[in-house]
Parts: structure tokens; sequence; C-alpha cells
């Protein structure tokens, strides 16, 4: 008489098999809705922060160069949120008592940092290098739209593939001379594609469109 052609332990299996299929199918459902999730892709995304800071004040009126704040967007992959001490270098002095501004007393006097939401936050399979684009002439309006207009920032661009291909495969509407990055006034004195085709001629700019650019 032959005997069963699979082992015994097989059976038992079954039904942790069946857990693992469903928990796979719940990962890739849990993957798929964040990736389509308004935090990650939506127009007008405007989470608030745990203080109401102004961009259109800051940037808009006072002019105070991005820079200023984001101090690793030349050098860096990713674009620096101040710390603390970063507002008080001002707010020492300029409305040091605003109910407004408590936490930021509150958390450089204790040494921390704010809790602040971001608001351009790419899946974590997409890598994105701040410095390689605004030493190349690419403005932070072009991905974060007139910042400088903002009373509370939002979302301005879809940031999807299709959109960050479209740049690469065509930049030159999206390219200035590097020393007006951030300067979102700047307009061009001739043709905004001539002006950016001179850019990328002087700069040697050949963006890549290989998956392995951006997903490493």
């Amino acid at each position: 008489m032959i005997g069963p052609i699979f082992p015994a332990w097989l059976d038992r299996a079954k039904p942790l098999v069946g857990i693992g299929l469903v928990a796979v199918v719940g990962y890739v459902a849990a993957l798929l809705y964040y990736g389509g999730s308004p935090e990650t892709w939506r127009v007008g995304y405007s989470p608030r922060q745990p203080v109401p800071f102004s961009h259109a004040l800051h940037a808009g009126q006072l002019g105070m160069d991005c820079r200023y704040c984001h101090t690793t967007v030349e050098s860096a992959a990713f674009a620096a949120v101040p710390p603390t001490a970063t507002c008080m270098n001002c707010h020492t002095h300029i409305a040091p008592q605003s109910r407004k501004l408590l936490p930021v007393r509150e958390t450089y006097a204790a040494e921390s940092t704010l809790p602040w939401i971001k608001v351009h936050d790419l899946p974590d399979y997409v890598y994105f290098n701040h410095s390689a684009h605004v030493t190349r002439g690419v403005s932070c309006v072009s991905c974060h739209g007139r910042v400088d207009q903002m009373e509370q920032v939002h979302v301005a661009q879809p940031l999807t593939m299709a959109w960050c291909l479209d740049c690469h495969r065509n930049p030159e509407p999206h390219l200035r001379p590097p020393e007006f990055v951030t300067d979102l006034n700047w307009v061009p004195e001739d043709d905004a594609v001539e002006t950016g085709r001179r850019v990328r001629e002087q700069l040697r700019i050949h963006p890549s469109t290989s998956c392995s650019t951006c997903h490493r």
C-alpha cells in the first residue's frame, strides 16, 4: 500500500498559508492606500501646523530668502526644517510675548523641536535630491508654487512620477540661472524656454529618465 504523497505537517500548515495570503493582500492594499492618500499626492493638501507660520509674511512681505530657514537645499538631498533657535534669532526681539509663538518659546527653552507636519511627503521608495535641482537652476516655485503668497503652505503640484518625467524630458521651461532659484518673483528678460535652453547648455544638464534615478 502506497503511503501519503505529502507529509502530514503540510495539512496542518494550510491555516498558516491562508493567514499569510490574507496578510500579504492586506499589506498591498495598505501600501496602495497610502501611496494614493491625500498626504502623498493631492494638490491642495495643507495640514494645520503647530504654529501658524505665514510664508506670505516671511518670504513674501519681509522678503526672507528660502535658504535662511531651509539651510541644506544647496548641499543635501533634503530641505532642512529650521530648529527653533532659528525662529528665536528674530523672535527674541520681534513679538516676544505673542501667544501664537508660545510653542516656539517653550520648545526653545526645553531645547527641543516643534512637531512640524510634512506637507510635501514623497513615498519612501522615491529618492529626490534637492541640491541636484536647485544648483542647476530649478526654482523652488517649480515644485512648491508661490509659497511667498501662501498664508499656509499647500501642495501646489501633483509630484507624481509622470509629472516629474515631463520635466526631465523637457526641462527648459523650468530652468533659470541658479542665482535666481529662490527669487520667486523672477521672470526672464526674454522667452522662458530660450533662457532655459541657455542654462541647460551652460550647466550641461542632461536629466535622466532611468528608473534607478529615483527608485534606488
